[in-house]
């Protein structure tokens, strides 16, 4: 028999590699003879360079940056054998380098993104795959930019300063540096589909998070809109950049991106499963085990266990997730309950592409305890898994 492990991380318990080597485990006691492919996912955020530098051949590579706030710091990015730079942003500016009370969108920098990049193509890059999340900026990507040689100037010529609120006084931008990247192709990793401005954009969408308070979001909106009438006065994108799905992920650095340094959005999941061959090993899985932290709402739109099991179920190949957790609104039944009908987002979800689900945990505690037994407790799911089939075998009914 051959088993495809192919889970996401469960955030802040285990890695991908961690929840696949826990099923491989589980599952190994009760078909020590199986064939086990472990194949971790990600889906274009937090873990996404990690997981393909399990399945490609490439070395990590650390390098000195600038944080949100322009305070010097090391980040790492994965430099493949074919010249593709993984990177992504959070090592640069993510939220996660700064304390509660440091948040500030209005000044936070995407200036270490920029230094990422320059750094991959003087390694030799040729191809750059960049995984928006988790950032702590709200600047357009304006700061990745500035790394980069582009200059933003305000109306007496003067360089701005760093942050989404200068972006204001956006008077004319100078990009003729970006020459640097003729020969780069950039793929950006996103399941955001805000566009940069408005009530769905960037500022209102994630710059509270970061910081911001409501007027501040106001302020940073504006700021945002004037930085994109700037750039299409001066022909840099066309009006549509701006409301293109993905342009105000990571505080609009996929309209940074989009717009100065012609990337290509796609599916975070559809990019990572491309690059790992997920369809490959599924011609040959008898069967395909998937998981994250928590099964919800979330997991049908774009997430890696909904991504898993579309993909398995075009090869027929069963599918069982295990989750932390397992929202008890969302059912497996292929005709929704009328108190699950109630909710649209669970009757979607209630056509479940999904042959079982089960959560791992195995007792009510505490959170700590939870995350700290997060191996074992998918271990034991998984022998529990594999007995159970182990029994429909045997019956053969």
């Amino acid at each position: 028999m051959n088993i495809l492990i192919a889970p996401d991380s469960f955030k802040e318990s285990l890695d991908a590699i961690g929840v696949c080597r826990a099923i491989q485990e589980g599952f190994s006691q009760v078909y020590p003879e199986a064939n086990y492919t472990l194949l971790p996912l990600a889906d274009g955020g937090e873990g996404t360079s990690e997981v393909l530098s399990y399945v490609l051949d490439g070395q990590w590579r650390e390098i000195d940056v600038h944080d949100p706030l322009m305070r010097a710091i090391t980040a790492k990015y994965l430099l493949t054998a074919d010249a593709t730079a993984v990177i992504e942003i959070a090592e640069a500016c993510g939220l996660h380098l700064l304390a509660d009370h440091e948040r500030n969108p209005l000044i936070a920098s995407s200036y270490g993104v920029g230094e990422m990049i320059l750094d991959a193509i003087n390694q030799g890059a040729k191809q750059i795959l960049i995984g928006l999340g988790g950032s702590a900026t709200n600047d357009a990507g304006t700061g990745m930019l500035q790394a980069l040689g582009v200059k933003i100037l305000d109306a007496s010529g003067k360089l701005l300063p760093p942050g989404g609120a200068s972006l204001i006084h956006t008077h004319s931008i100078d990009r003729t540096a970006l020459h640097v990247l003729s020969d780069i192709k950039i793929t950006v990793a996103c399941d955001v589909t805000s566009p940069l401005c408005g009530s769905t954009g960037a500022s209102h969408v994630f710059a509270p998070q970061k910081g911001a308070t409501p007027e501040q979001v106001l302020s940073l909106d504006q700021a945002l809109s004037h930085f994109a009438d700037v750039c299409q006065t001066q022909s840099i994108c066309a009006d549509s950049c701006r409301v293109s799905a993905g342009a105000g992920a990571a505080g609009g650095l996929g309209f940074g991106l989009m717009a100065f340094c012609a990337a290509e959005l796609k599916s975070g999941f559809d990019t990572i499963a491309d690059a790992v061959a997920l369809d490959k090993h599924l011609t040959t899985a008898n069967l395909a085990i998937t998981g994250e932290g928590k099964l919800d709402s979330q997991t049908a739109m774009g997430k890696v266990a909904s991504g898993v099991a579309r993909q398995a179920r075009a090869h027929n190949v069963p599918v069982m997730a295990i989750c932390g957790s397992v929202d008890r609104h969302y059912s497996l039944h292929s005709k929704p309950s009328a108190s699950v009908c109630a909710d649209s987002n669970a009757k979607a979800f209630a056509m479940s592409p999904f042959d079982v689900v089960v959560p791992s945990i195995q007792k009510l505690d505490s959170l700590d305890k939870v995350m700290a037994e997060a191996y074992s407790n998918v271990a034991h799911t998984a022998y529990q898994l594999a007995v159970t089939l182990k029994i429909g075998q045997q019956l053969n009914l």
